[in-house]
Formats: C-alpha cells, sequence, structure tokens
C-alpha cells in the first residue's frame, strides 16, 4: 500500500455556510458545495497545500454527521489518506487483521473512492483511505 499524502481532514459542522464564510475569511477559496445523499451529507472542499479541509454539513438528523455532532460536538471527524490503489490497500490491511467499516470502497464527494477503517483498529481516529483520479 502506497500513502501518496493526507488528503484532507473533514470537520463536521452544524451549519456549512456559517463555517463556509470563517474559512473564506482566512482567506480559502471554497470549491464549491456538493450534496452527496448516500452519506447524507453536503460537504465543501477547501485546498490547503496538497491536502484539503473539508466540511461536512449533515442532511438528516439520522447520519453520520449528524449522529457525530450529536455525540461529540462540531470538530474534526476524521483523517483521509489518499492511496495510489484502493482496493490494494483494503485487501492488505485485511490481510494484516485490521478492522475495517467499509471492505469495498464507495463513492465519495468529488467523485472519490474511500473506504473507511474502525475508529477502533486506530485508538479513537476514524481514517478514511481515498483515491482520487486527478
Amino acid at each position: 500500500m502506497k500513502v501518496i499524502c493526507v488528503d484532507h481532514i473533514g470537520i463536521a459542522v452544524g451549519n456549512l455556510e456559517e463555517s463556509l464564510a470563517f474559512y473564506e475569511a482566512l482567506g480559502l477559496k471554497s470549491q464549491g458545495v456538493e450534496e452527496v445523499a448516500e452519506q447524507k451529507v453536503r460537504v465543501a472542499f477547501f485546498p490547503v497545500g496538497d491536502s484539503e479541509i473539508e466540511l461536512l454539513e449533515s442532511t438528516a438528523p439520522d447520519g453520520p454527521i449528524a449522529k457525530f455532532i450529536e455525540k461529540n460536538g462540531e470538530g474534526i471527524q476524521h483523517i483521509a489518506l489518499r492511496v495510489d490503489d484502493i482496493e490494494a490497500a483494503l485487501a492488505e490491511l485485511k490481510a494484516r487483521g485490521v478492522r475495517l467499516i467499509d471492505e469495498k470502497p464507495r463513492y465519495g464527494a468529488g467523485g472519490a473512492k474511500i473506504a473507511f477503517v474502525h475508529p477502533k483498529a486506530t485508538r479513537g481516529v476514524l481514517l478514511e483511505i481515498s483515491q482520487r483520479d486527478k
């Protein structure tokens, strides 16, 4: 498995518009807002060097981001690592006995293929593995 870089840091927010305004006040430029219906979220990415900040707002009270905010409050929800081949990365992690949430990639924002490693395997960090064809 080849990790290329920290792809992004996902931040759970209660109000996407207010959060967009804050990050834009820092001089960052959003790449726009996208809804990912399968994950019940609206997201916005801000490029920062080779990585990005991803803001995530729930579109449903039972969505994973809404549940995260209810339990933990707003803040960092996950860290994503970019890999060159997500299927190979997942197979390697599984072969090493790493507990996965997703054994197969799913659709992520921006057309990325994503999968999550279980926080119990990472000592409490929700780790996303991401492959982008860009």
